[in-house]
C-alpha cells in the first residue's frame, strides 16, 4: 500500500477541527431557534413602526393641496393602519359599555347626590383622575413595547414593577389632594357641600379600591398586549377608561355611606391622612429612579389636571336643576367625557411613541405624519359618540329616565363629541410636542393635561350643546 500522500494528510489532520466547528454552528442554530420559538421576536417592532412612517412620507409627498388627493391620502394612511383602527374599535366600545355602565350609576345616584351636597363636584375628578394615572402607565408601556424594553418581570427595577410602584403612590396622593381641592372649590364658587373630612373619606378609600382593581387589570393588559404584539397605544387608554369607569363610581357609591358619620368620620379620616403623607414621602425617597422620576413630573400634573376636573364638576353642578330633569343626560356625562378623553389619551400616546422612536419631528406646525395620526380619531368619534347617544337614550328608558328622545340624544352627542375630539387633537399635540422639547417625557404628562383639559372642554361644549338645543326646558 502507498503511503498517503501530503495532500490526503494534511485534509485527514483539519477534518477533526472542521467537524466541530460544523457541530458548534449546527448546534448554535438550533439554541437560536428554539430561542426565536420560546420569546416572541420584539426587535422588529421598530422596523415596522419606521417602514409606516415612511410609506406615510412618501404617500404624503404625492398629495397636492387639492382636497382630492389630501383625502386620497388619508384614506391610504387609513388602510396602512387598519389593525390600529380595528384595535381602537374594539377598545373604544369596550370603553363606551363601561362608560354607560358608571352612566347608568351616576343615574341612579341621584339620592345620594341630593343627601351629600357638593358630591358630583368630585364625580369628574374621581373618574376622571383613574384614567389619567392609568392611562398614563398604558401609554409609558407602550413606548416600552415598542423601543424593546419591556419584559414580564417580578424584579424592583424593571419597568413593570416601578410602573406599578409610581401609580399606586400617585393615587393615593391625588385622592387626598381632590378631596381638599373639591372642599375650596365648592366654597370659592358658592356651593353649598358636605365637610372637607367627608370629601376625604370618600374620595381616599374610593381611589384606593378602584386604584388597585384597575391596576392589576392594567399590567394584565400589558402582558397580554406584549404577548400577542398588540398596539398597545391605541388599546391601553379606552379600555383603561372603561375599567376605572366601572369600578370608580360604584366605589364612591360605596364610599359614600361613610360620610356623615361625625366621629367615625372624622377618626377614619385622621388616619388616612396619615397614610397619606407617609406614602407621599415614601414615593418621593424611594431608590427606584424611575418610579421617583414618573412620581416628581406627574404629581404637579395630576394636581392641576384634577382641579381642572373639580372645576368642570362645579360646571354640572350649577345647572343640576336642568340635567335632574332630564336624568338621560346624567347617564351622558361619564361615557361621553371619558370617550372623548380617551380619543386624546389615543392621539397622545401614538405622538409619543412616535417622538420618541423619531418618526415625526417636534415642530410648532405639525408634520404630514403627526395630522394622518391624528385623522384617525374621525372615524373613531363618528361611532363612539353615535353608540354612546343611542345606548344612553335606551338605557335611560329601560331604567324609567326620563329622555328627550334618541334623535335629540345622538345629535347632542355627535355635535359635541366632535367638538371635544378637536380640542383633544390640538391639545394631544400641543402637550406632547412641548414636552419633548424641554426635555420631558411625554408619556408622563400627555395623558393626564389632555384628559383632564378635555374634562373641562367636554363639559363646556356638552352643557353648550345641551343650551343650544333646548333640552330639559319645558
Amino acid at each position: 500500500m502507498n503511503p498517503p500522500t501530503p495532500d490526503r494528510v494534511d485534509r485527514t489532520e483539519t477534518t477533526p477541527p472542521l467537524r466541530r466547528t460544523r457541530r458548534r454552528r449546527r448546534a448554535l442554530s438550533r439554541r437560536t431557534r428554539t430561542t426565536r420559538t420560546r420569546t416572541p421576536d420584539r426587535s422588529g417592532r421598530t422596523a415596522r413602526v419606521a417602514q409606516r412612517a415612511a410609506g406615510a412620507r412618501r404617500a404624503t409627498s404625492r398629495a397636492a393641496l387639492s382636497p382630492a388627493r389630501a383625502l386620497a391620502a388619508i384614506f391610504r394612511y387609513w388602510r396602512a393602519e387598519r389593525t390600529t383602527l380595528r384595535q381602537g374599535f374594539v377598545g373604544l366600545w369596550i370603553s363606551s359599555g363601561g362608560d354607560l355602565i358608571a352612566g347608568f350609576a351616576l343615574g341612579v345616584m341621584t339620592h345620594r347626590l341630593d343627601k351629600l351636597p357638593g358630591l358630583l363636584i368630585l364625580v369628574p375628578a374621581a373618574i376622571g383622575m383613574r384614567g389619567n394615572i392609568f392611562g398614563a402607565v398604558g401609554s409609558r408601556l407602550g413606548t416600552s413595547i415598542h423601543s424593546g424594553l419591556f419584559r414580564v418581570t417580578r424584579e424592583r427595577t424593571g419597568v413593570l414593577y416601578q410602573n406599578a410602584y409610581a401609580s399606586l403612590m400617585l393615587s393615593i396622593s391625588t385622592s387626598a389632594f381632590l378631596a381638599v381641592a373639591a372642599r375650596i372649590v365648592s366654597s370659592a364658587t358658592g356651593l353649598t357641600s358636605i365637610s372637607v373630612w367627608d370629601f376625604f373619606v370618600i374620595s381616599v378609600v374610593a381611589g384606593v379600591f378602584s386604584s388597585i382593581v384597575v391596576l392589576a387589570l392594567t399590567v394584565v393588559l400589558a402582558r397580554m398586549g406584549y404577548e400577542r404584539d398588540w398596539d398597545l397605544d391605541s388599546i391601553a387608554a379606552p379600555v383603561i377608561t372603561f375599567i376605572g369607569d366601572t369600578v370608580t363610581l360604584p366605589a364612591l357609591f360605596a364610599a359614600s355611606f361613610l360620610a356623615k358619620r361625625h366621629i367615625v368620620t372624622l377618626s377614619l379620616g385622621a388616619v388616612l391622612a396619615l397614610l397619606c403623607l407617609l406614602a407621599f414621602i415614601a414615593a418621593v425617597r424611594t431608590d427606584l429612579p424611575s418610579a421617583r422620576r414618573i412620581f416628581r413630573e406627574s404629581i404637579v400634573v395630576l394636581a392641576l389636571a384634577g382641579t381642572m376636573d373639580i372645576f368642570a364638576g362645579t360646571v354640572v353642578q350649577h345647572r343640576i336643576t336642568r340635567f335632574n330633569a332630564v336624568p338621560a343626560l346624567l347617564v351622558l356625562i361619564p361615557p361621553f367625557l371619558e370617550d372623548a378623553g380617551a380619543l386624546g389619551s389615543i392621539a397622545a400616546a401614538r405622538l409619543s411613541s412616535k417622538l420618541h422612536l423619531g418618526a415625526i419631528r417636534p415642530r410648532l406646525i405639525p408634520e404630514r405624519l403627526a395630522l394622518l395620526d391624528i385623522t384617525l380619531l374621525a372615524p373613531f368619534a363618528l361611532s363612539v359618540f353615535t353608540l354612546v347617544g343611542i345606548s344612553a337614550d335606551l338605557i335611560a328608558r329601560a331604567s324609567g329616565l326620563a329622555t328627550p328622545g334618541l334623535l335629540t340624544m345622538v345629535e347632542l352627542s355627535l355635535l359635541a363629541g366632535y367638538i371635544a375630539t378637536v380640542g383633544a387633537a390640538i391639545l394631544a399635540y400641543a402637550t406632547a410636542v412641548a414636552t419633548f422639547r424641554f426635555g420631558l417625557d411625554p408619556d408622563n404628562h400627555g395623558v393626564p393635561i389632555v384628559t383632564s383639559s378635555i374634562d373641562l372642554f367636554g363639559m363646556f361644549a356638552l352643557v353648550g350643546t345641551v343650551v343650544l338645543l333646548g333640552v330639559g326646558v319645558k
